[in-house]
């Protein structure tokens, strides 16, 4: 099956969020499954300077968009079994950054009307295109329109993935015919209108013939109004061809065996090495270096979704407890301001790096021994894989990717990998985050046990690519 795998980021050539990590993993599982797999893109300024002398020229051509006529390059690489696509049009793309500028509608239009056209200069043409959220969300209805006129496209398959339904790629409905360069009748006729605006998702969620979503429990939370940002009734409508199918971690990147930023390497059989890590973790971070004390960390953006409220509400209560808490992330000014403020209060016992690094995120997870996501929504979550990839028992609420991936422990037969709570509640989460704190101290064999478990689990891409692939089968046939 030849698969056309369409994504405006992607590891390792550009990254805002779990899209790139997804795009950068799941073709090459596909690949190695054995279907013949490329992979478009925009080439974007940081893509072009790291990476332009690998790129081999195709050719360049003009891409009809509404009114305009715009140059349009093609570049391709081959990596790992996977040919790799990029899209050129310096206006658009040759910016310092990927996405936030007031001409996204244009750009992306762009990318979705040059993917669909550069459809018919590929050496094969694709029986399936997976698009990615609202970024690609036009290609699906593109395809559909071109297929009234030209047989070319007639057969070709799509499938749209909604990595967070959140972002919907809302525009005024002037934009169907001037900017998008579609006939009025998509919108009038309630394909690409909702709520009085152009809704790309939405158009794409209607017209493509399979969607998905990046785990089973997010989703069947879309067809519910807390989770679907107004389109749970477009979801519901489309159940009959909506899949949840769980994001993967790569197993080789994120493997503390041979992790290069890591002090000391460890596995699940030697879990010496983490020892080291935490001991090396908390001098770098200036926290009390206390083998036995746990240390309990979250990675993650500091926005009001990924459950900070809790965080703030509780936290005196769970740090009267033999612990030390440490934080990575940036986001809004009011948890860094409170995040800055508490650790000024909890000297040696809690660490804040109001930033990004890769590198001291990898050293976070190895040294880390308990690892707190209390996500309101988390659409599938790669934390808590990573997490557990290096040793720290997950402490999750039960929402999303969370849910699928993170079993309560129970204390009666010894199952579960990490600790869960249900209800979006503060005394709650702190009960299971004190739960999970006791059994560190009090039962060590029990915690070893959920460590090792979370070590061996697989999460790998090989699962998810079988799948996918049992989708595009069906949607083929």
């Amino acid at each position: 099956m030849n698969i056309l795998y369409v994504t405006s980021e992607a590891v390792p050539f550009c990254k805002t969020g779990g899209l790139a990590d997804v795009a950068g993993s799941l073709p090459q599982a596909l690949a190695r499954a054995g279907e013949q797999v490329s992979v478009i893109l925009p080439l974007y300024e940081r893509v072009k300077d790291k990476w332009g002398s690998q790129l081999h020229f195709e050719k360049w051509t003009f891409v009809r968009l509404a009114w305009r006529s715009v140059y349009c390059g093609l570049f391709s690489l081959e990596r790992d079994g996977v040919t790799w696509y990029f899209v050129d049009n310096e206006t658009y793309f040759r910016r310092s950054e990927l996405y936030g500028y007031y001409d996204d509608g244009e750009r992306f239009g762009f990318f979705s009307r040059a993917v669909t056209e550069l459809l018919k200069s590929l050496p094969q043409k694709p029986d399936v295109v997976h698009c990615n959220d609202w970024q690609s969300a036009l290609v699906p209805i593109y395809i559909k329109d071109e297929a009234v006129r030209d047989d070319f496209y007639k057969g070709i398959r799509t499938v749209i993935t909604v990595h967070n339904i959140e972002y919907q790629g809302r525009y005024g409905s002037r934009t169907v015919e001037d900017l998008f360069g579609l006939d009025r009748g998509w919108f009038d006729g309630g394909t690409i209108e909702f709520g009085g605006d152009v809704n790309l998702l939405k158009g794409a969620i209607v017209t493509a013939d399979a969607v998905t979503a990046v785990s089973p429990t997010y989703a069947q939370e879309l067809k519910y109004a807390y989770f679907a940002h107004g389109l749970e009734n477009v979801m519901s409508m489309n159940a009959r061809k909506l899949h949840g199918v769980l994001n993967g971690i790569d197993m080789q990147r994120y493997d503390p065996s041979h992790d290069k930023n890591l002090a000391a390497v460890y596995s699940p059989s030697d879990l010496a090495g983490k020892r080291t890590d935490k001991a090396a973790l908390q001098r770098v971070l200036g926290l009390q270096e206390r083998p036995d004390t746990p240390v309990l960390a979250m990675v993650s953006r500091l926005v009001s979704h990924k459950g900070l409220d809790l965080v703030c509400e509780t936290l005196d209560s769970f740090m009267d407890k033999d612990v030390q808490f440490v934080v990575l992330g940036k986001g809004d000014a009011k948890y860094e301001t409170f995040f800055e403020y508490a650790r000024q209060r909890y000297g040696g016992r809690m660490a804040v790096y109001l930033g990004y690094s890769e590198e001291l995120a990898m050293q976070i997870y190895a040294g880390a021994d308990l690892f707190l996501m209390p996500s309101k929504s988390e659409p599938c979550g790669l934390s808590q894989m990573i997490a557990m990839r290096y040793g720290a028992v997950p402490i999750v609420r039960e929402t999303g990717g969370l849910k699928d991936t993170v079993h309560a422990y129970e204390a009666w037969n010894g199952q579960g990998n990490g600790f869960t709570f249900a209800n979006y509640n503060a005394g709650d989460m702190c009960h299971v985050i004190c739960e999970a704190i006791d059994l560190y101290h009090n039962n060590r064999g029990a915690y070893e046990t959920l460590q090792r478990r979370g070590m061996t689990a697989d999460f790998s891409w090989t699962r998810s690519a079988q799948e996918y692939r049992r989708i595009y089968e069906s949607i083929c046939r």
